[in-house]
């Protein structure tokens, strides 16, 4: 039944890696230097799963001896040389520009896609870092919306206080979510990962990418999800 799969768990899961791709560390939580923390995320029962989050564990013991300000700063570095520039950024972080080769401009089909699933949900992009709306980040964070609305509907027991946290009105089905993670993130976060790989192939974002891809595809392989 769908009420045993692990949709609050995914939601949970999407929702830390899309927002770690859309500030820099020195922004937001630093739980991601910690290597308790990738010990504790959920693997979803993976091996894939596993080997991604015990490499961001062994990022965050070597960033360790760096002390915490110096940790945090040295990916922020890393975030902003990728997805950020200048000049422009070494690892685009909008799906347009890995939809067809020599994409030079943002703001493509799947921007315009995007913006047209996050309205049907009652989301939008508020635009403080001046995002396009098929930002992987923000993918990530619609895909978690999605997991917790079948979540809210499976279980009868979860009140009015959690449901009011997720937007959007009508069901969400399983295999409404699966089509999104094979049309959009699972579609190009892999080339995406590449990009990151080319400038930082043991940097923190081209492990979190791969915990991303990993956790998409175990989803989409998933029968029950």
């Amino acid at each position: 039944m769908e009420t045993s799969f692990p949709w609050s768990t995914l939601s949970e899961a999407y929702g830390f890696l899309g927002n770690s791709l859309l500030k820099p560390m020195t922004q937001t939580a630093r739980v991601g230097l910690d290597p308790a923390f990738w010990e504790a995320f959920p693997d979803f029962g993976d091996e894939g799963v596993r080997d991604a989050l015990d490499a961001l564990a062994r990022y965050a013991d070597r960033a360790a001896p760096l002390g915490e300000e110096a940790a945090a700063e040295q990916v922020a570095v890393e975030y902003t040389r990728l997805f950020v520039g200048p000049p422009s950024p070494a690892a685009p972080p909008w799906e347009t520009f890995y939809r067809s080769e020599g994409v030079t401009v943002g703001f493509g089909e799947a921007t315009f896609r995007m913006r047209e699933l996050l309205r049907a949900v009652g989301l939008e992009v508020r635009n403080d870092n001046n995002q396009y709306e098929d930002h992987l980040g923000i993918e990530l964070l619609y895909l978690s919306v999605l997991c917790a609305r079948v979540f809210v509907g499976d279980d009868e027991s979860v009140g009015r206080a959690r449901c009011a946290q997720v937007a959007g009105d009508g069901p969400v089905g399983s295999e409404q979510v699966r089509e999104f993670i094979e049309e959009h993130p699972l579609n190009w976060v892999g080339a995406f990962r590449d990009r990151v790989a080319e400038t930082f192939p043991e940097g923190y974002f081209c492990h979190v990418l791969t915990l991303a891809e990993r956790i998409l595809a175990w989803q989409r392989a998933s029968a029950i999800g």
